[in-house]
């Protein structure tokens, strides 16, 4: 059995080890430590929970104290990235944990924290340096640390990095240090993008790979619940009350989501509480630091604090929401039955979730075990798959609830009506029922339809004619219009100026035929109008803003001081 002894470190951390309680190596940490110790890259890749920071760290530590240089100022010998600030915050303190009979420095700097404290942790240097990107780049911009005296480059979760964006930060930062080190990528996963990031940052690695590529804790007991929407905050109340969950990590997939879970789980009577981006970062310790110590049983997070949760004691993990990308379902389970401890993960999984489903059950090469808690459950392959398509638009269906074809079922055809009287049979009426005689409709004159007094018996309005002649026949200047006849000529033949002034309308007046204080839109004097609100004797259309006939200058016809940018315009 190899022991923590036979790997040559030294006997300062093997003492840290041996208080800790730490004996023997877990097999990422029994094939990484010889081979960094030697100052080869590394590429290494291992599921959660199997010591990957002890697996860097010791050796990181081992070549520091062996060495003897004293960091320059503002500056650091090892760079650690992390994706996450719970992750960084979490790899300091295990380095610290480890190095504690060290004389080595060690720094964190992440967002959410006031920067010239962390500026002034880096002014006499650091041994150990561990940052999230940004905070990075922003310590840099303004000359707080430099990166030209790194030695050892180590990116852990490298793949959770580029899924989260940062491949242009680390390849800025990757510029700014010195080609001659060695560099150091730790991940769970290993996707195509991880591949090709390795290829261009490693100088021919070394490769450690203990387990296959997303495999999960054999000691981890996995199941999937399927369960209507409606229901699933209350499967989750459910489960959480359950004595044998002790401490319980809540994956969901959104922000508010995490909100809204913990305002449930309140009014069910369960303390929880929630971390995800939108907290700030004293919130989000605070959050962590009750999880720890046990006076919250109950965490609710987003994929942000996937990997960078480390408690032990994590009995089981709920997946509340499945994640959209298969390989951070690895991660999140991860975070029970570590170090060799059993853990349960429950994946709470409606209808559309499914497809997921297949590809996490894809990716881990194992089928999850099913409980049906759905109120209306189906057969097995529906149980197991879905349906195959749904009836709607686009699947040769009837839409949404509609048979298709012409299968049995409720359609526009054989509906029931919507009242007890009988339906009205489908065709034309005869004109019998109508009142009238057997002739068509469109060959009976207009005129010929008699027009009655009382109420039709069949209840349909009334028909009134214009006479007895049809109404095409009857020219249009003989119909009389109001008490004024139109005459035989139209309307555009007759000039306007054979007509009084009187009966002109009154947009064929000119306003320039009378005063100017005397225009009106009526004969009646301006004061006695009561078709429009007053303002003052005169309408608001005809105010004007500056001087004018009948005011003095400066000032308005409502008595009002004229604005300085007001615009002097009449009409």
């Amino acid at each position: 059995m190899t022991t923590f002894a036979d790997l040559g470190l030294s006997q300062a951390l093997l003492a840290s080890l041996a208080q800790e309680g730490y004996e023997t190596p877990t097999p990422i940490q029994a094939g990484a430590i010889p081979t960094l110790l030697a100052g080869k890259d590394l590429l290494g890749i291992a599921q959660t929970g199997t010591g990957k920071t002890a697996a860097f760290a010791l050796p990181i530590l081992h070549q520091l104290s062996q060495s003897k240089i004293r960091p320059f100022k503002r500056t650091c010998r090892t760079l650690i990235l992390s994706p996450t600030r719970e992750l960084a915050g979490q790899i300091a303190d295990n380095i610290r944990l480890y190095g504690r009979n060290l004389p080595l420095t060690t720094a964190v700097v992440f967002g959410g924290q006031p920067i010239f404290r962390q500026a002034r942790a880096l002014e006499r240097g650091v041994d150990v340096l561990v940052a999230t990107p940004g905070r990075l780049l922003d310590l840099v911009s303004q000359n707080a640390v430099f990166l030209d005296k790194v030695e050892i480059l180590v990116l852990d979760e490298a793949d959770q990095m580029l899924d989260l964006g940062f491949i242009h930060p680390i390849r800025q930062i990757v510029s700014m240090i010195p080609k001659e080190r060695q560099t150091l990528l730790f991940s769970a996963t290993m996707p195509d993008s991880i591949a090709k990031l390795a290829k261009d940052l490693l100088n021919q690695p070394e490769r450690v790979e203990v387990t296959p590529v997303a495999t999960t804790a054999e000691r981890i007991v996995q199941k999937a619940i399927f369960v209507d929407r409606d229901d699933k905050r209350g499967m989750l109340a459910e489960l959480l009350n359950d004595p044998a969950i002790t401490r319980s990590l809540v994956f969901t997939r959104t922000k508010h989501g995490a909100d809204k879970v913990v305002r449930h789980l309140d009014s069910e009577g369960i303390r929880s509480e929630a971390i995800h981006g939108n907290k700030s970062q004293p919130q989000r310790e605070k959050a962590l630091a009750a999880f720890r110590n046990g006076s919250v049983t109950v965490l609710v997070a987003t994929d942000i604090a996937a990997r960078g949760i480390d408690v032990d004691g994590v009995s089981h993990v709920i997946n509340f929401d499945l994640p959209n990308v298969p390989e951070q379902y690895v991660h999140r389970i991860g975070r029970t039955g570590r170090a060799g401890r059993e853990g349960e993960a429950i994946s709470l999984v409606e209808h559309e979730d499914r497809p997921h489903l297949r590809t996490i059950e894809t990716l881990i090469r194992q089928r999850l075990p099913i409980d049906d808690r759905r109120r209306e459950p189906r057969d097995d392959h529906d149980r197991a798959f879905g349906p195959a398509k749904r009836p709607g638009r686009g699947n040769g269906g009837g839409g949404r609830g509609r048979p298709q074809g012409g299968g049995e079922g409720r359609s526009f055809e054989n509906r029931p009506p919507r009242s007890d009287r009988p339906a009205a049979p489908r065709g034309p009426r005869p004109m019998e029922a109508r009142g009238g005689d057997d002739r068509p409709r469109q060959d009976r004159p207009f005129g010929d339809r008699p027009r009655q007094d009382g109420p039709r018996p069949d209840g349909f309005r009334q028909e009134r004619s214009f006479g007895d002649r049809p109404r095409g026949d009857r020219p249009q200047g003989d119909r009389p219009f109001g008490d004024r006849p139109r005459g035989d000529r139209p309307q555009g033949d007759r000039p306007f100026g054979d007509r009084p002034r009187g009966e002109r309308p009154q947009g064929d007046r000119p306003f320039g035929d009378r005063p100017r204080g005397e225009r009106s839109f009526s004969d009646r004097p301006q004061g006695e109008r009561s078709d429009r609100p007053r303002t003052g004797d005169r309408p608001k259309g005809d105010r004007f803003k500056g001087g004018g006939q009948g005011a003095p200058a400066g000032r308005s016809f409502s008595g009002k001081p004229a604005g300085r940018n007001q615009r002097r315009s009449g009409f």
